[in-house]
């Protein structure tokens, strides 16, 4: 299902739809109604600075049918560089939405990513808050390439309306975008990167006046600084230093 273009705008190469969470779970229910599969990937200040790069990782963002910033810092970009996006449209939030959704709609969820322990319990939660009737399957993130293949048709075969992908980039971006073929009966296809934490409870989310100020990054780096430093600190600096290339032309 392809978005209209009249409502992307590019930002340091990238391609974003300039939708706000309500519109973009409205393109999503229409795209599940209709049975018509929609790749979606959201974006953040660090996934940008990777995408310079890495070739298959800006085809995997770029083709994809749904695209929306997560991070604060790119909406924050966009204003800076002229092209103003409505709002943030966090990876997160938008899976807490359709997992709801789901449960109104009787709509069955593939979870596919993180550790045994921590996707177990993301569906003993969601069956607790909800109903084990969204879940259509699941599986933990570890996995050799050669087996993607049949992942995919054992996620395509599930009955599933809805997939969720927690596992790191470019993996997820680029399995999602190989095998979007094989996932074809799969009407709505996203990343949710560490999300699956969150819902677990193995990560804490930032308080709201923190994400509202675009320092959720920060509160995650504070929670594992050995394993963030480089994705958030060296990442973001990349970021401005692009920003400011791009506003200034040098």
């Amino acid at each position: 299902m392809v978005i209209q273009e009249d409502n992307v705008v590019n930002i340091l190469g990238t391609r974003i739809h300039n939708l706000t969470m309500a519109e973009t779970l409205n393109k999503i229910e229409e795209g599940i109604a209709q049975r018509k599969q929609i790749q979606h990937v959201v974006v953040n200040a660090g996934k940008i600075v990777a995408m310079q790069n890495d070739e298959q990782l800006r085809q995997s963002v770029n083709e994809s049918d749904l695209i929306n910033a997560d991070g604060q810092a790119v909406v924050w970009a966009s204003k800076i560089l002229g092209k103003p996006l409505k709002e943030r449209v966090a990876g997160i939030d938008l899976m807490e939405n359709l997992v709801e959704l789901a449960h109104k709609k009787k709509y069955k969820i593939f979870f596919f990513g993180a550790k045994e322990a921590v996707v177990s319990k993301v569906l003993e939660n969601y069956s607790k808050l909800y109903s084990h009737s969204i879940i259509a399957g699941y599986r933990d993130g570890y996995f050799d390439k050669q087996d993607e293949e049949q992942i995919a048709r054992e996620i395509s075969d599930s009955g599933a309306n809805i997939l969720f992908v927690a596992i790191s980039s470019p993996t997820k971006e680029n399995f999602l975008y190989q095998n979007r073929d094989l996932l074809n009966k799969v009407s709505f296809v996203m990343g949710v990167g560490g999300s699956f934490d969150v819902v677990a409870g193995k990560v804490k989310r930032a308080p709201l006046w923190m994400q509202n100020i675009g320092l959720e990054w920060f509160y995650r780096f504070l929670q594992e600084p050995n394993r963030m430093w480089r994705r958030y600190l060296v990442g973001n600096s990349k970021f401005i230093y692009y920003v400011v290339k791009e506003k200034f032309g040098f």
